[in-house]
């Protein structure tokens, strides 16, 4: 039995080619503090997401501090992603998802949960208003 609100490893963005071709061809949009980059594509079996998550080196130059901005990003991802992905399995898609952290400080995990719910909700519509046209 799949665990409920787990990150499994499939679930998680590492190929290098994937990556590039997200942002050489992706959509992207703002919701602030973080930056979504996005590529839906049609899938012929279950839909599903493969997401990743970076910060910006020249906005924080300790590794503590992004890899803290990371680990509240994922969580916050993690907490919330069942909307998503139940949308992308009726529409029957696909996607590569990266989230950015666009802010110059740390914001608290409220903040970031509240901003990531956001994100995830305008992807799920996304998701439905690309199925419908």
């Amino acid at each position: 039995m799949p665990k409920r609100f787990g990150l499994p490893k499939s679930e998680r963005l590492k190929s290098r080619k994937q990556i590039d071709a997200l942002f050489a061809g992706g959509k992207s949009f703002a919701q602030a503090p973080i930056r979504v980059s996005y590529q839906l594509m049609p899938s012929a079996e279950k839909g599903g997401l493969q997401i990743g998550v970076t910060a910006s080196k020249r906005n924080f130059k300790k590794a503590v501090d992004r890899n803290r901005i990371k680990r509240l990003l994922r969580e916050a991802y993690r907490l919330q992603k069942e909307d998503v992905l139940l949308q992308l399995k009726t529409s029957q898609k696909s996607g590569i998802v990266f989230f950015i952290y666009i802010d110059k400080t740390i914001v608290s995990f409220v903040t970031i949960k509240e901003a990531m719910a956001k994100c995830l909700k305008r992807l799920s519509t996304i998701a439905a208003n690309e199925n419908s046209s």
